[in-house]
């Protein structure tokens, strides 16, 4: 099965169903289907997840896609991104990987 790490801190959102995307930049590609999740911070929380779209765009286009402009302004954005990625511009291509709620056992 495919699987992402993420950050401990979002962990949290994953679960709740209230993070259903993730925008990754040079990772490895993933494609829709099941993926799991594995919490940064602690490799025994785990969540799976069923990925139902995979686009690539631009990062100045990601907020916009996933109907988060007002929330994710570019200032915002590429700020947040950089925590994971110093190296990333607005330009630079991501893949926008959107996703269910977590899929219980």
């Amino acid at each position: 099965m495919q699987n992402l790490k993420v950050v401990e801190r979002l962990f949290p959102d994953i679960l709740s169903g209230q993070k259903t995307a993730t925008i990754r930049w040079r990772e490895a590609r993933i494609a829709p289907g099941s993926m799991l999740y594995i919490c940064e911070g602690d490799p025994t929380k785990t969540a799976v997840v069923h990925v139902t779209r995979c686009d690539d765009m631009p990062l100045s286009k990601a907020a916009a896609w996933l109907d988060k402009s007002e929330e994710w302004p570019d200032k915002i954005m590429l700020s947040g991104m950089r925590e994971h990625y110093p190296n990333i511009t607005l330009d630079d291509i991501v893949q926008v990987i959107q996703h269910t709620a977590p899929i219980k056992p």
